[in-house]
């Protein structure tokens, strides 16, 4: 049986209980059987960036991203805005991921949960850094969601059953081919 794509999910927000970790955790949690996921728990260890440091060897944090990366099939993220553009620390993520080539021509999407009318900084400032990495937007697989703290269920995670199934189509979507978001048949498996 073939090991299932690696979706590897990139949360922007260092805070404790974000929302932003939330989704990814229920994304985790509602994967297709035939997707694995792997939420990416290293943002706070990554050192600033520093174009002199973008060497080998590079950084344990550094390296350590970047073998994530490399190492997935796609990439998710879901991050907060502040002062309408990304948090300093993701951005910085991404910094790192310039110099490299894991992320070029790898399938990126992201999720935005932010409140209505919000967001939109965040997500054009993705979509200019991830244009300079070369990473594969996969348009399908961009998704806005509404997320009420009444839909976040006892376990931490979104209860609500349409916010469940679109998470589970962002996934299919980022890594199946023609946006397939059901299991792959025999045939695909070839």
């Amino acid at each position: 049986m073939p090991t299932p794509p690696l979706i590897l999910l990139l949360s922007g927000s260092l805070r404790a209980g974000s929302s932003n970790e939330t989704v990814l955790r229920t994304a985790q949690a509602v994967a297709p059987s035939w997707v694995g996921t792997v939420l990416y728990d290293g943002l706070a260890d990554l050192p600033h960036f520093n174009p002199d440091d973008d060497t080998d060897p590079l950084p344990p944090p550094v390296a350590r991203l970047r073998a994530a990366i490399s190492e997935a099939a796609g990439v998710l993220i879901c991050t907060p805005e502040y002062a309408g553009t990304l948090p300093g620390s993701f951005k910085n993520l991404l910094d790192w991921t310039v110099g490299g080539t894991e992320i070029c021509d790898k399938p990126v999407a992201w999720v935005n949960a932010a409140a209505p009318g919000r967001g939109e900084g965040a997500e054009a400032t993705l979509r200019t850094v991830l244009g300079y990495t070369g990473a594969d937007i996969v348009e399908s697989a961009c998704a806005r969601i509404q997320l009420a703290p009444q839909l976040i269920g006892a376990d931490g995670l979104i209860a609500d059953p349409g916010v469940r199934e679109q998470l589970s189509q962002v996934l299919g979507l980022l890594v199946g081919p023609h946006g397939r978001t059901s299991e792959p048949d025999e045939a695909d498996q070839v």
